[in-house]
């Protein structure tokens, strides 16, 4: 803990400094990015004599050009330092602590040039996508590593409310890093989706044609669809609702036949600063293997505690009550953001509990770049399969 306060403290005096220095420099037209995270991650899982400690440093910097007739040019490079490196990288060889998926690392994040019209956008290099609400393809922006991808993207929006989206994805660069054997997978993908907007919901259909050449078991297709909407009640509340379902089948190179459901239901309501759901996600397992997102923002579903990263193969139900809000404190009505969830955690058809989970999450700002948060997860398992763990992070992030 000395360590991570002396490390936020250099932190803060660091991005202090930066901000004028950075305000008054001569800098091009167009846009500076510098963006560092600095996070402390703690995690007690039983199974291993020893508990992780991640102090990571992330900084990412980089320039986007001004626009020139719709074109803008972007490059960003990225690094991630431990400061503290007792936890299991996935690539440090430290397998006697539990894993924490932050591998030290340099590499070039984001190298794209992007055109935008009122028809539309595109955009062809390697590319930060988030496709919905990155169930299926997402950047794992928890992770200090971000993952990107070597692709070509457009979008075209036939009317106001009805826009088509094509993907191809040559190449996925993944959390674990180019020293990983997999951190990079070769793809020949293609992603399809169609966005409408109605009066009463946003309804989205897809198909993800997922193709690796070095990860065959993770070759999959995917197609779906999913509303989502709010409906006006009184006194400033709304009503919220979602429903999405998905059928998956082998593809390509697949080395085995499978046919797997997904189903998500939520249920909510919405004031001006809170609100609360309710929602039912369900991962079917055919005994032999579960419903994949192998390009997912996995951490943002099932539990942070990220117990269920890869589905069982009898499949996972996660029931789960969330909430959370915005208050103001102090003299300057300074916003924090609160956060809980709690989740209930069986297989697929509710026949074997996996186990339960609690997330809590506090974060506020402490100037217009600065921020701090605190989360914590904490897993009960009633499998042996599903170890229990507690996981804490502390994290300063500054963005210019």
């Amino acid at each position: 803990m000395i360590r991570f306060r002396s490390c936020l403290a250099a932190s803060i005096g660091l991005t202090a400094l930066a901000a004028p220095a950075l305000a008054l420099a001569d800098t091009p037209p167009g846009k500076l990015i510098l963006h560092m995270r600095l996070r402390n991650e703690t995690v007690d899982q039983d199974g291993f004599g020893k508990d992780a400690e991640a102090l990571t440093l992330r900084t990412r910097f980089g320039y986007e050009t001004p626009a020139w007739k719709g074109f803008k040019a972007l490059v960003e490079g990225e690094n991630v330092t431990a400061l503290a490196e007792d936890y299991n990288s996935t690539t440090n060889g430290k397998t006697r602590y539990p894993v924490v998926s932050d591998p030290e690392g340099t590499e070039l994040n984001r190298a794209q040039v992007s055109w935008s019209g009122a028809q539309g956008d595109a955009v062809v290099g390697r590319q930060r996508l988030i496709l919905g609400n990155a169930r299926f393809v997402g950047n794992v922006g928890f992770r200090q590593n971000e993952q990107t991808f070597d692709a070509a993207k457009a979008s075209f929006k036939a009317t106001k409310d009805l826009t088509f989206t094509y993907a191809y994805i040559d190449k996925a660069h993944r959390i674990f890093g180019r020293h990983s054997a997999q951190g990079e997978w070769n793809s020949d993908s293609h992603i399809l989706q169609v966005d409408a907007k109605t009066a009463w919901c946003q309804l989205t259909g897809y198909g993800y044609l997922l193709a690796f050449k070095n990860a065959a078991a993770q070759s999959n297709a995917t197609w779906g669809a999913r509303f989502a909407g709010a409906h006006p009640l009184r006194n400033k509340l709304a009503l919220t609702y979602a429903a999405e379902f998905a059928h998956q089948t082998d593809y390509r190179n697949s080395p085995t036949s499978f046919s797997l459901d997904y189903l998500d239901l939520g249920l909510g309501v919405r004031g001006p600063a809170a609100w609360a759901s309710v929602g039912l996600e369900r991962l079917d397992g055919d005994g032999r293997r579960g419903f994949a997102t192998p390009l997912a923002t996995l951490h943002a579903f099932q539990g942070w505690a990220d117990v269920f990263l890869v589905t069982p193969p009898a499949g996972v139900r996660d029931l789960n009550l969330r909430a959370g809000g915005v208050v103001k404190v102090g003299p300057r009505n300074t916003p924090v953001k609160l956060q809980a969830a709690a989740h209930e955690f069986t297989d697929d058809d509710g026949s074997r509990r996996y186990g339960r989970e609690l997330d809590l999450l506090a974060g506020a700002p402490i100037t217009s770049e600065l921020s701090a948060e605190v989360k914590a997860a904490i897993f009960d398992g009633a499998q042996p399969g599903f170890a229990d763990r507690t996981k804490l992070w502390l994290t300063l992030e500054y963005r210019y």
